[in-house]
C-alpha cells in the first residue's frame, strides 16, 4: 500500500491536482464575470478582463436576470 508521501509523486494525484486547480479557478472567475456584470461593466470589458467567451458572460448575464 502507498503511503502519503508516495501518493503524492503519482502521475494520477498530480492530475487531480491540477484538475482540481483549474476547476477553483473557473469558479473563481465566474464569480468574478458575475460582480463586474452586477456592478454594471459592459460586456465586451468583461469578457476582455476574464478571458471568458462572450457568450458565456451573456449566459451569466441571463442568470442574473432569471434571478
Amino acid at each position: 500500500m502507498l503511503g502519503l508521501s508516495e501518493l503524492k509523486q503519482t502521475r494520477v494525484y498530480q492530475e487531480a491536482v491540477e484538475e482540481g486547480k483549474s476547476e477553483g479557478k473557473t469558479e473563481t472567475t465566474r464569480l468574478f464575470a458575475l460582480k463586474l456584470l452586477r456592478i454594471g461593466m459592459s460586456l465586451e470589458q468583461i469578457a476582455e478582463i476574464t478571458e471568458l467567451p462572450l457568450q458565456q458572460i451573456q449566459a451569466l448575464q441571463k442568470e442574473i436576470q432569471g434571478s
